[in-house]
């Protein structure tokens, strides 16, 4: 349960100062682990970009783009003055049309990010609630699991269904995670363009970092 202490304190935190750090092509551009770190991961598509500029209150702190598979690396913000934590903008997976050396570099170095970085506390997995998890997500879930990174499951978009719709959604996503060594067992809904789940979603990013 969300403390209302926490969420305001996220409320906060969120609403100061957070700056873009760096993109790390390969491990050796990964900066110090000053301090620790949020993933968000989700599949070519999902509104990865579109979800972080409306958590950080910001309209182009990451780049959206129309072009699936854009982002081919880790890219790091830092947020707090003194620095709090760092949110990472992981590469999107499950395009299609990616060439398969793009593929493959991408498993590397998500997989090795995932496996070595003490730092990384929660991986966020984005889900679209139009479709429930796919083939790719379960991929990715594996992954996860074996690299033992807790993570947790945000659905995106859900405003683009029936509140009956979601709700069934909801319940099948836990259901199919419930299992999962590394999973989170509650699901955040959100909708970037109504704002809705965002606070939640701070509170848990903040949960996190802190508490762990």
């Amino acid at each position: 349960m969300d403390s209302p202490d926490l969420t305001e304190e996220a409320r906060k935190v969120f609403s100061g100062p957070i700056t873009f750090l760096k993109s790390a092509p390969t491990l050796e551009y990964l900066p110090d682990m000053a301090v620790n770190e949020v993933a968000f991961a989700g599949r070519s598509n999902v509104g990865k970009s579109s979800l972080l500029n409306a958590l950080t209150n910001r309209n182009n702190l990451a780049r959206t783009s129309n072009t699936p598979g854009r982002t081919q690396e880790l890219n790091f913000f830092e947020v707090g003055e003194p620095l709090r934590f760092r949110l990472v903008d992981m590469p999107g997976y499950g395009y299609a049309k990616a060439p398969k050396d793009v593929v493959r570099k991408w498993k590397f170095l998500v997989n090795d990010y995932l496996r070595g970085r003490a730092a990384l506390k929660r991986a966020l997995v984005l889900i679209d609630s139009r479709h429930g998890i796919k083939e790719v997500d379960t991929d990715m879930l594996d992954m996860l699991d074996g690299a033992a990174v807790s993570y947790r499951i945000i659905l995106t978009k859900a405003d683009k269904i029936k509140a009956s719709e979601l709700a069934a959604v909801t319940e099948q996503t836990a259901l199919a995670i419930r299992k999962r060594p590394a999973a989170h067992p509650d699901i955040i809904a959100t909708s970037s363009e109504k704002g809705m789940g965002l606070p939640e979603l701070r509170t848990a990013v903040l949960e996190a970092v802190t508490i762990g």
